[in-house]
């Protein structure tokens, strides 16, 4: 589910740093932080007697940053060597890895409900919580298999020259195209989607899980005919905006500032009915650094300084909230897990996605391709 957003990441980064928004170094920064591509490469994992442990994210033209914030650092503390690889750690790779018998990789970006579902068939270690600090999560955001790493959002963007004084407030209003008219976008990926159109639909956010998905498509095939698009990536859901094709989309959170500064606060977005989905960090059963390693690693993830360069980035939320407080004031508006912009959103449930996804995603996208 994390991949499509993970390669927004580095658009993000690149975009960031054309328009002047964030230096060369803080630039060369991000890249690390959003891990490598495969030029990185893997020629084997080095002799067994050395100690390293290799990271597997989704690739692009990231090669430096990851290894500056958490890479390096690690190493010095603990003399272990964090090598990149930007190949993809979909859930088929990963069980490929470790059925194979022999695993090249150790730790993985994976979404939590794929990690659970994995660890179930004893594809994945159980997190070590004698190492990682549980009490560094956010409530409700901690896994047997996989440990918390980062926030962001579904929420709505809007074109405020349409609305003037009476801009859209929640998702009644984005379904709305009487009172609020216009074209809209959606994701094509189904996440997040499900749960827009129950609450629009009347559902009660105390009641919205477990998802009654026929009520849902039901919603969906009769309000299709108002969408513009269904956009598969961040750049995708801006330019929908931007140019105009849709008055309103629900697009991720870390896209909300940079399609805020690039229309001159022509477009803007809210977090009221938000989304609020986690990433996290995994390790395979077996893995050739060994669990200790892979354990020490991701505690030394969870320091909020570390955390806090992945948001000045990229607009992710820390996992961990004691970064809230490291974030300036003027910069917390744009933090998804910040307590006033959580307050009215609604955390993704993970355990329902691990059962329900592949089949559910199947029924959505024949909806919006017929």
């Amino acid at each position: 589910m994390n991949g499509a957003f993970q390669r927004d990441q580095l658009e993000i980064l690149a975009a960031r740093a054309k328009a002047g928004r964030i230096s060369r170094r803080d630039f060369n920064l991000g890249l690390a932080m959003l891990l490598g591509s495969s030029a990185l490469g893997l020629a084997g994992r080095a002799d067994a007697q050395t100690k390293e442990l290799v990271m597997v994210n989704w690739g692009g033209d990231a090669m430096t940053a990851y290894d500056a914030a958490y890479g390096k650092p690690f190493q010095e503390e603990t003399g272990i060597t964090v090598r990149l690889d930007g190949s993809g750690p979909t859930e088929g790779a990963i069980q490929a890895q470790v059925e194979s018998g022999s695993p090249t990789w150790d730790v993985v970006d994976v979404d939590a409900f794929s990690a659970e579902a994995l660890g179930k068939r004893d594809i994945m270690q159980k997190i070590d919580y004698n190492v990682v600090d549980k009490t560094k999560f956010r409530e409700g955001f901690g896994w047997e298999y996989a440990s918390s790493s980062y926030f962001f959002s579904y929420v709505i963007a809007y074109d405020s020259t349409k609305y003037g004084d009476n801009p859209p407030k929640n998702l009644k209003d984005f379904f709305d195209t009487e009172n609020f008219p216009g074209k809209r976008a959606l994701y094509k990926w189904g996440t997040g989607v499900w749960e827009a159109l129950l609450l629009a639909d009347g559902v009660g956010r105390d009641q919205l899980y477990p998802l009654d998905i026929p009520r849902a498509h039901k919603k969906l095939a009769a309000f299709k005919e108002h969408v513009v698009g269904y956009w598969g990536g961040g750049s995708e859901s801006q330019s929908l905006l931007l140019e105009g094709e849709a008055s309103m989309a629900i697009i991720w959170s870390t896209r909300g500032r940079l399609i805020e500064e690039d229309s001159g606060g022509d477009v803007k977005f809210i977090w009221t009915d938000g989304m609020i989905s986690p990433g996290s960090l995994g390790v395979l059963k077996g893995n050739p650094g060994g669990t200790e390693a892979a354990m020490q690693f991701l505690a030394s993830v969870q320091a909020p300084e570390k955390q806090v360069v992945m948001f000045n980035m990229l607009g992710q939320g820390p996992a961990n909230p004691a970064a809230d407080a490291l974030i300036p004031a003027e910069d917390a508006r744009f933090n998804p897990v910040a307590a006033e912009n959580a307050a009215g959103q609604i955390p993704l449930d993970m355990a329902w996605y691990e059962e329900h996804y592949g089949p559910t995603l199947d029924e959505y996208l024949k909806i919006i391709s017929a």
